[in-house]
């Protein structure tokens, strides 16, 4: 049977089919490959498991998360066939729950991928500024890291505005890059070192430096792997970007979590083999504990030849989340969720791409991380909505599709008959790693070590309970660029920015 048209499908959603669609299955897949990043989650968040349980809690939980992830994944991949549409995990929510669902799981899924962005991209900042001092002795501080980050950004915003072809182009070097950088790194780990820590070590030693018992510690040590496995969501937001979205977003969606799986199974491995000194890492001058690795391994050269694969990989990173949140925050505006909603919505003639959302997504991470100048606590709250806004976000639309039972209507990707017991416990799941990604981390908890996850995460939902009274409930509808009132049509396509 001949598949159904991609923009019939979208028609039949409600929607006005706009944007270019250039992007194949492996480009589905590479955004969310390049937007998981292993080389990013694992290597920023390596001293964190080191501290949190060590090598046994690092290696098992990245096992165990990666693999209820990919059921997470899976059973997100059944509904993205039946609605692959640029809205994602909300536009899945108002369809199979009503408003509220898609306002509340809107919301938090925005939030969840601005405070990706500033985290991904301030990041990839500290560890240029690593670098830099590695080479030219320079030492980073805080204005240096924030004028990186906002260079950073404007990259970023300057690559996706010039269209969807480039951004493709982009995401799948990066998957290669990973792959490859992966290698590099594992294999020079593995033949460098005249001395490597045993199996034993690696596999079962278990180190706790935070005053808390050894179960709650190997329950919080997984959210190394838990942070990691986000942003797989990007390639529901690109399906109307998508040649047949109907299969190629579900299966780039899960692909990109297998594949991380692995590959970031054996960066870790090759990580923990090669670390020469556990204190001395942990402790490390430069901030960053793969680097002390790559620094005992290999020395300066050495070290900072592995750091720069490292950073560019970073980059790839932030550039598929921009393009990943630009086209969230073009559906959302097109439901006239977001103030100002007419500007992001708009198209460029020329590249049929949304460009004001592109530098939506580029200015409020922005904003939001210029706490860090002042507080790296402060900065903390507000990079913890990545993780907490985005992964319920998942589990939400599953669960909805679970509550509707016979009455809800699969795409051409399903999982069928195993749509049941696969959803549950991805809901199941999701509900728990929320609230382990809420716990407090160390001890003793004060302003600089408290876990402000849950925080944000009430904050994001007290903003979406006050932007629903004040305005949600009038103006909140789905694909409302399908249904335009007269005289609006001009403002969702215009020429230039």
């Amino acid at each position: 049977m001949t598949p159904p048209d991609d923009d019939d499908v979208l028609q039949a959603l409600g929607i006005k089919p706009e944007l270019s669609r250039k992007m194949g299955t492996f480009g589905n897949y590479a955004i969310s490959f390049s937007v998981i990043c292993i080389l990013a989650g694992g290597m920023s968040l390596f001293g964190y498991g080191l501290g949190h349980g060590g090598p046994v809690v690092m290696l098992g939980s990245w096992v165990v998360i990666g693999g209820l992830t990919l059921l997470v994944g899976m059973s997100l991949a059944d509904v993205v066939s039946a609605y692959p549409t640029s809205g994602g995990p909300y536009f899945m929510a108002e369809k199979l729950g009503g408003r509220r669902w898609g306002w509340y799981t809107g919301w938090l899924n925005l939030l969840g991928l601005l405070g990706a962005i500033a985290g991904i991209d301030y990041g990839a900042a500290a560890f240029i500024g690593a670098f830099a001092q590695l080479q030219w002795d320079i030492t980073p501080t805080p204005t240096g890291t924030m004028v990186i980050f906002g260079a950073l950004l404007l990259l970023h915003g300057l690559f996706n505005s010039a269209g969807v072809r480039l951004v493709t182009i982009l995401n799948s070097i990066s998957v290669w890059w990973q792959l490859v950088g992966v290698a590099v790194i594992v294999g020079t780990l593995t033949l460098a070192p005249t001395q490597h820590q045993s199996v034993s070590f690696v596999f079962t030693h278990f180190h706790n430096d935070t005053g808390f018992s050894p179960v709650y510690v190997a329950l919080i040590g997984g959210l190394l792997a838990g942070y990691t496995f986000c942003g797989y969501d990007a390639s529901s937001h690109v399906a109307e970007e998508t040649t047949d979205a109907q299969m190629s977003a579900p299966k780039g969606m899960v692909r990109s979590i297998w594949v991380s799986w692995v590959a970031g199974f054996v960066l870790i491995a090759g990580l923990l083999f090669a670390m020469q000194d556990y204190t001395a890492t942990q402790n490390t001058a430069t901030g960053v504990p793969p680097v002390q690795i790559f620094l005992d391994v290999l020395g300066p050269s050495g070290a900072k030849a592995l750091l720069l694969i490292v950073i560019v990989a970073m980059l790839f990173c932030g550039n598929a989340e921009v393009a990943a949140a630009s086209r969230m925050i073009y559906a959302f505006s097109r439901s006239r969720a977001l103030w100002g909603w007419k500007s992001w919505l708009r198209v460029n003639s020329q590249t049929r791409t949304p460009t004001r959302a592109v530098w939506f997504a580029v200015v409020v991470p922005f904003v939001l991380a210029l706490p860090a100048l002042f507080s790296p606590a402060a900065y903390g709250a507000i990079t913890a909505i990545n993780a907490v806004g985005m992964i319920p976000t998942y589990g939400i639309p599953v669960f909805l599709a679970l509550r509707k039972g016979r009455n809800y209507q699969p795409g051409p990707w399903t999982l069928g008959r195993w749509r049941r017991p696969v959803g549950v416990i991805a809901v199941i799941y999701v509900v728990i790693i929320t609230v382990v990604f809420c716990l407090p981390q160390s001890t003793p908890i004060t302003g600089e070590t408290f876990n402000y996850a849950g925080v944000t995460l009430l904050g994001a939902l007290l903003l979406a309970t006050i932007t629903w009274m004040t305005r949600g409930k009038r103006d909140y509808q789905l694909a409302a660029a399908a249904t335009a009132l007269p005289g609006e049509a001009a403002a969702f396509s215009e020429g230039g920015y």
